[in-house]
């Protein structure tokens, strides 16, 4: 056992969620977690917003009623800890847990990995910005960052939008990059050959600009490469729409695959694509697939911007970083990519990868959640004085 904090896993956890799997095993292997009390009510659930209906809503609903209830006897009967750790999707977990943590004299470390306003209204525009709904979610999501003693981050510049937009103290904050689960991500030999294939896999939502790697692929006159391009969600229908109106031949279009299958796609891939949405949160990010295809050694297209940037603040070789929104953007660099010599293994990530690797997102993620009682944390109703003061936080990722 490497750190003396006592800490207790709690909550509805998204273990659907790669960053959730990975923070939950770098926990358990790394601290003293003395017990889990987890109640998985997003299992089969991928993307929250096809939650369609009102025996859909109803479903979910019910889940949590019976959650709360079992969650919190569980939290009352515990063993004695130090640090409750509530992973994403936590915002109500961390509300309702409050009380109780405060009770048995525990500090709450959550896992916000992003935010909930940022995507409901901002990106996905699900709510209107001036609506009540949106209101609430912004309140709700603020009272869930009072609540918590420390919040962690997936890229600082996602921790600087909490402290500006929900007027957080920045030493309240911490980030971690989501990295790639090693046991399924790794180089691997080729075993499909012929055509440049450019792979995209991924939900259809606003933020991976779905709308422009399509525009591409019709762009597209070299028939010497192929689009595979993977995935559904809440954009399926527009897409579909516009690809019946106009088919495109160079391009194959799957539902869904199996996510251990995943690795062999892009090992077969000879560039692969990460987002290209306009929102500002399509800029802080720093995608699961990101992370994948790095470690997987495979040669990238994404978009710009300061998420991309805190992980190649000098591109390597095999990484064309383009404007966002942008279907000429994508397929300059995809052309770019098929006339040059960059190695598809090798060299061109290393120092990337090594910052990124499963030992240093690890102890990346028991640094954040160990300084939950470090004397310098910050009070749960911490709050700033300013709206403008961005943090400087640390690059958490190379540990």
């Amino acid at each position: 056992m490497e750190h003396a904090s006592r800490i207790l896993l709690w909550g509805t956890a998204d273990t659907g969620k790669p960053r959730t799997r990975i923070m939950l095993s770098a926990l358990r292997e790394k601290c003293d977690v003395v017990g889990e009390a987890l109640f998985l009510v997003w299992g089969g659930i991928d993307d929250k917003s096809q939650v369609k209906g009102a025996f859909g809503a109803l479903g979910v609903f019910l889940k949590f009623l019976i959650a709360y209830p079992v969650l919190i006897f569980r939290y009352l009967t515990a063993p004695k800890h130090d640090i409750v750790f509530v992973a994403y999707l936590g915002a109500l977990d961390v509300i309702i847990l409050w009380p109780f943590a405060r009770l048995r004299g525990a500090k709450i470390c959550w896992d916000a990995f992003l935010s909930l306003y940022d995507t409901v209204v901002e990106d996905r525009q699900l709510a209107r910005r001036t609506g009540v709904f949106a209101k609430i979610v912004h309140g709700f999501e603020k009272l869930a960052c009072v609540a918590a003693d420390r919040i962690i981050l997936d890229t600082k510049a996602h921790a600087d939008y909490f402290a500006q937009t929900f007027r957080l103290a920045p030493e309240k904050l911490d980030v971690v990059w989501v990295g790639a689960e090693a046991q399924f991500f790794n180089a691997r030999a080729k075993e499909r050959s012929g055509k440049f294939n450019v792979l995209f896999y991924g939900q259809f939502i606003p933020l991976h600009g779905i709308e422009h790697i399509v525009d591409a692929a019709r762009r597209c006159d070299d028939r010497d490469i192929e689009w595979t391009i993977i995935g559904k969600g809440q954009e399926s229908e527009k897409i579909k729409q516009k690809i019946d109106r106009d088919p495109i031949a160079n391009a194959r279009f799957i539902d869904w695959i199996d996510y251990s299958d995943l690795p062999q796609m892009i090992a077969d891939a000879d560039l692969c694509l990460g987002v290209f949405g306009n929102s500002d949160k399509a800029g802080r990010v720093i995608p699961n697939k990101v992370f994948q295809i790095i470690a997987a050694g495979a040669p990238l297209v994404t978009r710009d911007g300061p998420g991309a940037r805190e992980l190649f603040a000098t591109p390597p070789a095999n990484v064309w970083l383009v404007e966002p929104g942008s279907a000429d953007a994508i397929l300059s660099a995809v052309l770019k990519a098929k006339n040059s010599n960059y190695a598809v293994s090798g060299s061109p990530y290393d120092g990337v990868r090594e910052k990124i690797a499963p030992g240093a997102i690890a102890s990346s993620a028991v640094s954040a959640v160990e300084k939950t009682i470090a004397k310098d944390a910050v009070n749960a109703s911490s709050i700033k004085s300013g709206a403008e003061n961005p943090m400087h936080a640390k690059e958490t990722g190379a540990s």
